[in-house]
């Protein structure tokens, strides 16, 4: 027989570090709120018993308001939890104890653990336990995170706890009467928890017991207001502040007006500085190994005495994709992923979040959309999922949309090239880097400001609404695994998303392969596609071959300067130039000026997301219509962008 044991809590609190220690699972966790978005399940065993533990969203209340909170609670209600283990943060006891006394409503069995007293200690916070205990008429267990002896002393209480039964909350003689009141009409279980929500006019339980009764509406807010006024009660009677809290001149640096957005711009560049400057490299080693492996795979082909209908489209096509996008994604994945995160344990994501939050209003957006934005500066997939941390459904639909606005870890090598033959020359070393880093970041700036236009229009018009208030965490400052941090990322970030990038390459390599080989006439279909694009691609202020590799690089934007260079030479097969030099005397030699190179820069950084991104946006949003919308905007903001340069070109020349 097994116990199923459910984590609930605030964001933040450490329910998944505690989930990971119980469970020795690699459940991500970060410094900031909204990591754990669905429910996660493992398991320990001890004393030839099962313990099966359900790591929940982080929540702050049981009122559905955001995605995390209908998932919290709906796996509350449908599953039948032995205990129910409430986590808060020793340094925000009352959210803790809010959220207990919400669940002490709906669940037998209730514990709570108060959390990070490492950190409590820090401020000067004495919390008085047994008095706690006797209060709630609960267990209260207290805990470090970081203690292996604090959590073992938890798992010996999970494996001896005993059930304690349903805790009443009392409330006002009104609101029982009216409790009862509704219980009547009521033939199920919980059915007290069932009429304090109906008593709220909860929507999402009036459609689940399809209620359709008459329901007063005084009482929306009374047992919220009760529930707090008894929180804050307890608070006081069990807290003791032994200093002052005070603000930390780091954190005043950071959320500066003046200073905050200075400095966040200058530690992306610093990031992107060490993403290029340390990807130049292992790429080049990467690359010479897959040519390497090539003419072996080759031989063993011939070995086999296979036909080269066959040969050609698996090495020359399939092959010669897939390395090429492993050689240029893999990287600078491995750089930026785990700095991403070292960042983001740190503390420092959330700070960023709370500077751009004014603007992210004005828009009528979330401010945690920063946060979504700053993802999709690895990838855009990873953004779009990083999306579910948004509470309103609208919110979330516009940082979905505009998500890939931001230019992806696909996109810089491309950039970087172009910036490197066309802005910056071809000096070496470090200055160079730098200068291409900080050219970069102004495109990125310019895709930012997009970000808050498009936001702002989306507001105004397919999701009309005002933006809704949300609870902004600033985390304490934390020393990161630095180890962890690095594999986890690594894994989580890094190997899942070169993995999709994967599964789409291997056919598009095919396809690729076949158009740059299929001949009808003299020409192939690659020229035969390049050619019937040309003059759309010259109202851009480009040609139809790149025009052609901007629709071949569907599947990864990492492709599309070889496939330039593959139309370019009319090659069979994608090559790649080391000699950027070489390259430039490829482009000027196919007509490329500086506003081509412009214009090439405005539409790698504005088109329609990559395959792997639009299948994430099917997935989240579930509509095709919010799908196409994600798959349109950027694209029409890119070719709009290349007329009005094309067109001011012009009229100058």
């Amino acid at each position: 027989m097994s116990k199923r044991i459910a984590l609930i809590g605030n964001p933040n609190v450490g329910k998944s570090t505690i989930f990971n220690y119980l469970t020795n699972s690699k459940q991500h966790t970060g410094n900031w709120a909204g990591k754990t978005v669905e429910n996660a399940q493992a398991k320990f065993v001890k004393n030839n018993e099962e313990y099966i533990l359900f790591d929940l969203p982080g929540i702050y209340s049981l009122s559905i308001k955001s995605h995390e909170e209908k998932v919290a609670r709906d796996l509350l209600i449908d599953s039948n939890f032995d205990i129910a283990v409430v986590v808060c943060d020793a340094t925000q006891l009352l959210r803790g104890i809010n959220l207990l006394l919400q669940v002490l409503e709906l669940k037998e069995n209730v514990v709570l653990c108060v959390n990070m007293l490492d950190e409590a200690k820090k401020k000067g916070l004495i919390i008085n336990f047994e008095k706690l205990s006797k209060l709630l008429n609960v267990p209260v267990i207290p805990t470090e995170a970081k203690s292996k002896e604090s959590l073992e002393n938890f798992r010996q209480f999970l494996i001896d706890y005993q059930s304690t039964g349903l805790k009443k909350i009392t409330y006002s003689k009104e609101l029982e009467l009216a409790i009862i009141k509704i219980e009547k009409n009521l033939n199920i279980n919980n059915k007290r928890w069932y009429a304090i929500k109906l008593l709220e006019h909860d929507n999402d339980i009036i459609k689940r017991l399809n209620y359709q009764k008459d329901i007063d509406t005084k009482y929306i807010s009374c047992f919220s207001q009760q529930l707090n006024n008894k929180s804050i009660l307890i608070t006081n009677q069990v807290l003791k502040r032994t200093k002052e809290i005070k603000q930390s001149k780091l954190d005043k640096f950071l959320t500066s007006k003046l200073t905050g957005i200075p400095f966040m711009i200058f530690l992306f560049l610093v990031l992107f500085w060490l993403t290029i400057n340390g990807a130049n490299y292992p790429s080049e080693l990467l690359y010479k190994f897959f040519n390497f492996t090539q003419i072996y795979l080759l031989k063993f082909c011939h070995f086999l005495c296979l036909p080269n209908w066959l040969v050609n489209p698996l090495i020359f096509g399939i092959y010669k994709t897939l390395t090429w996008v492993v050689a240029v994604m893999l990287p600078p994945m491995m750089i930026f992923f785990p700095l991403f995160s070292l960042l983001e344990n740190l503390g420092i994501l959330p700070r960023i979040a709370f500077n751009l939050d004014h603007f992210f209003q004005k828009c009528q957006a979330c401010g945690k959309q920063a946060l979504t934005m700053c993802m999709g500066l690895g990838c855009n997939a990873v953004g779009v999922t990083g999306c579910r941390i948004i509470d309103s459904k609208r919110e979330r639909l516009i940082a979905i949309i505009t998500n890939s606005l931001m230019p992806c870890n696909g996109k810089f090598s491309a950039m970087i090239s172009i910036i490197t033959m066309f802005f910056i020359g071809f000096s070496t070393g470090l200055i160079s880097t730098f200068y291409s880093a900080l050219i970069l970041i102004g495109f990125i700036l310019i895709s930012i400001l997009f970000t808050f236009l498009v936001s702002y229009i989306l507001s105004k018009t397919l999701l009309k609404g005002k933006s809704s208030s949300f609870i902004l965490e600033l985390p304490s400052y934390r020393k990161p695994k630095i180890i962890k941090t690095i594999l986890v990322s690594l894994y989580d970030k890094a190997i899942v998303i070169l993995w999709r990038a994967i599964k789409v390459s291997a056919p598009a390599g095919l396809v690729i392969w076949l158009f740059a080989n299929i001949k009808i006439g003299d020409s192939s279909i690659l020229s035969i596609c390049s050619n019937f694009l040309e003059p759309f691609g010259n109202l851009l202020g480009l040609d139809g071959v790149i025009i052609l590799a901007f629709i071949l690089g569907f599947p990864a934007n990492e492709i599309v300067i070889p496939l330039i260079i593959m139309g370019y030479m009319s090659l069979g097969n994608l090559t790649n130039f080391n000699d950027l030099l070489e390259l430039k005397h490829l482009l000027i030699t196919n007509n490329w000026t500086i506003l081509t190179a412009i214009n090439f820069m405005i539409l790698i950084l504005f088109h329609y997301p990559c395959s792997t991104t639009l299948l994430t946006i099917k997935e989240e949003t579930k509509s095709i219509y919010w799908t196409f919308i994600s798959f349109i905007t950027p694209l029409i903001i890119g070719i709009g962008l290349c007329l009005l340069t094309n067109l001011i070109f012009n009229f100058i020349v």
